[in-house]
């Protein structure tokens, strides 16, 4: 299959790594599309993904605030409120996501491939405790 690309062989590769480094990292895809629609708390993302140690969950939002993908925001109330939106930046990965959903309903997962993934997330589970 041929694509005809404005950036040199070179350049396209480094574009394909930088996106698959943001989009390819576990839980983005998931968290990216939870606030999409809506979800902008902690514990509100951390349920709408499910199986997310809170750490981790932690970890990611700050590698995404770093990365320009979302944007805390910080509200002066007690209890404190934080609450994580996507940046135009990150708005521009949602057909990537759609995609990736389109691809899901067309090849849903064999029950072999959701033991293995099951069997992968008790496993990274274990590593955070």
């Amino acid at each position: 299959m041929s694509m005809e690309l404005s950036h040199s062989e070179n350049g396209t590769k480094g574009c394909v790594r930088a996106a698959a480094s943001i989009i390819a990292a576990k839980w983005t895809p998931q968290l990216i599309l939870a606030m999409h629609q809506g979800v902008g708390r902690f514990c509100e993302l951390q349920k709408e993904v499910g199986g997310i140690n809170p750490r981790t969950l932690s970890a990611r939002l700050d590698d995404l605030e770093k990365a320009g993908i979302i944007k805390k925001v910080s509200y002066a109330e007690v209890p404190p409120r934080i609450e994580y939106t996507l940046t135009a930046k990150g708005e521009d990965l949602l057909p990537i996501i759609d995609c990736m959903v389109a691809w899901g309903v067309k090849h849903p997962p064999t029950s072999e491939c959701e033991e293995a993934i099951e069997q992968r997330d008790v496993f990274d589970r274990s590593l955070t405790l």
